[in-house]
């Protein structure tokens, strides 16, 4: 009776942990939902709107703002202007179209993983939120955000796919929004790295040379490419997420601005 009574005792409170995290997990991809549901702009066959201003640190310059086709960009992508006025350390928006990839990405350089388990709102998270490294700026040479693999396919599960050259070719290109507009990347490259691998020192290159080497020795690496290398001058968006946690391998998702 005594084991019985203890065995039910352990299964209530594994069946009470199980519960409390699954209801935490689906709170957590409820709100980001709901962020999305804030940026989400109705698609119009008018002029394109202005699409409402960030704050005065994060505005684009006026050579980002004068293309009509920057600004039909937007138009058709999303509206940030809410997501920065609630949050400064709000940066963009991240979307890898028809994949569940649709988040905020952070930027925290005086607290470089502040949102490693932290929410939008700042409060404790176990999936966090993507953030760009803290030694990045936007105008970088090699822009890394990082991501969480979640075990129900949020944050940057997605990513696994890329290893499948049939996902890559289906899904090619990745979008990131900021002030300055939206800008789409193309996939280049996908490979398995270590954590702490050179290409996480490649920010930025002060030469066409530097820059050359770091992507050789990327593409050495990498498992396949699906279109060819990136030269000297082009941004390179980095997509970080843990793939083999018992050996701290990473998967790098590799794209270059279109």
């Amino acid at each position: 009776m005594i084991l019985a009574l203890l065995s039910l005792a352990v299964l209530l409170v594994c069946g009470y942990m199980v519960g409390s995290e699954l209801l935490s997990r689906q709170k957590e991809k409820e709100d980001f939902e709901q962020l999305a549901e804030l940026i989400a702009v109705e698609k119009s066959t008018a002029s394109p709107a202005p699409t409402g201003s960030p704050p005065a640190d994060k505005q684009p310059g006026p050579a980002a703002t004068s293309s009509p086709d920057s600004q039909e960009s937007q138009e058709q992508r999303r509206d940030l202007s809410q997501l920065f006025a609630m949050n400064d350390d709000f940066v963009g928006w991240l979307c890898i179209p028809e994949t569940d990839i649709n988040y905020p990405v952070m930027h925290t350089p005086d607290n470089p993983e502040k949102y490693l388990r932290r929410n939008f709102q700042g409060e404790y998270s176990e999936s966090g939120v993507p953030f760009l490294d803290f030694r990045c700026s936007l105008n970088s040479d090699n822009l890394i955000i990082y991501g969480h693999n979640m075990m129900n396919g949020t944050m940057f599960a997605a990513l696994q796919g890329y290893v499948q050259e049939d996902f890559c070719m289906a899904h090619p290109v990745v979008e990131f929004q900021t002030a300055d507009g939206c800008v789409e990347y193309r996939v280049f490259a996908v490979t398995w790295v270590k954590s702490n691998d050179d290409w996480y020192k490649f920010v930025s290159a002060d030469a066409a040379e530097d820059f050359n080497s770091a992507v050789d020795k990327v593409m050495g690496k990498a498992l396949f490419s699906i279109s060819s290398a990136p030269e000297y001058g082009s941004q390179i968006l980095t997509l970080s997420t843990c793939y083999d946690s018992v050996h701290n391998g990473r998967l790098l998702v590799l794209a270059a601005k279109i």
